[in-house]
């Protein structure tokens, strides 16, 4: 035989079921019956907690109300660390976009509080990139001086306009400004009144259904709506664009894609500043939301939102759901206190339970010993207890939230060059 015999080529390796890496991909059926099943627990937990707040159209609204302003925290997040810069000034940005958008909201009109709100925040925005991706200082250390600063400032600018003239007869305070007028909100008509006919019957299913739709189109605010384009609009904008393919390079790989061509600073310097105008965004909610400007008002939401972006595995629809576990959370501690916490505490024990289950399918058997555990105990608590105490419910968004995002965190991955420091020419 003669050396230039050719060869057959061995065989591909045959994929796993479910996509790239073994990794299911959810098709939409199989999402729909997730979220029918969901809905069947929940109904099934306000049926036996006797808790009808759990599944209320008010509870619902509630909760998106809670969501947005993380999930747009969450959002900005997404599109910096895409471009791989690690943003942790969003609680910053969060914090300019509630006093600017307080500030023009008060002066002028609230669209002209949410313009200065995203301007506000894209400042910040525009001056982490000047300083991670020009000057190259760490992103942790720069991300946590622009919440200082942001914060500082804010609380120097509120005592010098909310306090004096005007502002102060209108009943601004050095820590608050004077009310903000309301932005406008839709109900779908007809369909809401008789939602909640349905309610108040408190059927099995058929009222939590209601209750749950209902709280979907009832007096739901403008910039929720916008909220939802945006999330669409990323979605399309990163996964089904060149523009989007280029911005996810300089995160993946920044030194090839240095090499067709790609100007990364720019890119860069762009999803950083969206980044900042998106949690400015969120902090113009905030402040509209409330009719004002308060000190402390984000309260860590540009943290959690930054949490939320994780557990979403740094993608929209995940990023959404982390959102949503927060705002459902919250609004319940806030509307009805104690009973219904209480009540979640029996509604985690299940979703706890589904997790080790799920988990323990998929071979990762200490997460699923840890999350068997945990709503071993919570059940306990649950069946031994008729109360919780008021510290546990203040706290429990935030305990509920980063329970089932860390143990539900598995096989996550982040962009490969994200909080990477990048010199133009470095792969020369």
């Amino acid at each position: 035989m003669t050396a230039t015999a050719t060869q057959t080529p061995p065989p591909a390796a045959p994929r796993a079921a479910g996509g790239k890496g073994g990794r299911t991909r959810l098709s939409v059926p199989v999402i729909l019956l997730i979220v029918a099943a969901a809905i069947i627990v929940v109904s099934a937990v306000r049926a036996i907690a006797g808790a009808d707040d759990v599944t209320s159209s008010g509870q619902i609204a509630g909760a998106l109300t809670g969501a947005v302003p993380i999930a747009l925290a969450g959002l900005g997040g997404l599109w910096s660390e895409r471009a791989g810069v690690v943003n942790i000034g969003l609680e910053g940005m969060m914090i300019l976009g509630t006093f600017f958008g307080a500030w023009a909201g008060w002066s002028l009109n609230p669209w002209m509080g949410v313009l200065a709100g995203v301007l506000g925040g894209m400042a910040g925005g525009l001056l982490h990139a000047i300083v991670t991706v020009t000057f190259g200082v760490d992103q942790i250390i720069a991300g946590v001086a622009i919440n200082i600063l942001a914060a500082g400032v804010t609380a120097y600018l509120a005592k010098r306009i909310f306090n004096v003239g005007k502002a102060a007869t209108e009943g601004g305070t050095p820590k608050q400004s004077p009310p903000i007028e309301d932005i406008k909100s839709f109900t779908v008509p007809g369909l809401s009144h008789w939602l909640s006919t349905l309610e108040k019957h408190h059927w099995f299913l058929i009222s939590d259904l209601a209750g749950i739709v209902g709280g979907l189109v009832t007096n739901i605010s403008s910039l929720t709506l916008l909220a939802v384009v945006l999330f669409v609009a990323t979605f399309f904008v990163l996964w089904r664009t060149s523009f989007g393919l280029r911005l996810r390079s300089c995160g993946e790989n920044p030194v090839a894609a240095e090499s067709l061509g790609v100007n990364v600073y720019l890119y860069k310097y762009v999803a950083v500043t969206v980044s900042g105008g998106l949690a400015g965004l969120g902090g113009v909610f905030l402040a509209i939301g409330t009719h004002f400007y308060l000190e402390g008002q984000t309260s860590g939401r540009g943290y959690i939102g930054l949490a939320a972006m994780i557990f979403g595995n740094w993608r929209p629809g995940g990023l959404a759901m982390g959102a949503g576990l927060f705002g459902y959370a919250d609004s319940l501690q806030l509307r009805s206190g104690s009973d219904s916490v209480h009540a979640l505490l029996l509604l985690l024990a299940v979703l706890l339970l589904a997790m080790a289950i799920w988990k323990y399918v998929r071979k990762a058997y200490v997460s699923a010993g840890f999350a068997l555990g945990f709503a071993v105990l919570l059940a306990v608590w649950y069946a031994t207890t008729d109360t919780v105490a008021d510290e546990i419910v203040q706290a429990s968004p935030y305990v509920a939230t980063l329970l089932v995002m860390g143990l539900s965190a598995q096989r996550l991955r982040m962009p490969k060059a994200d909080g990477l420091p990048y010199r133009k020419g470095q792969g020369g």
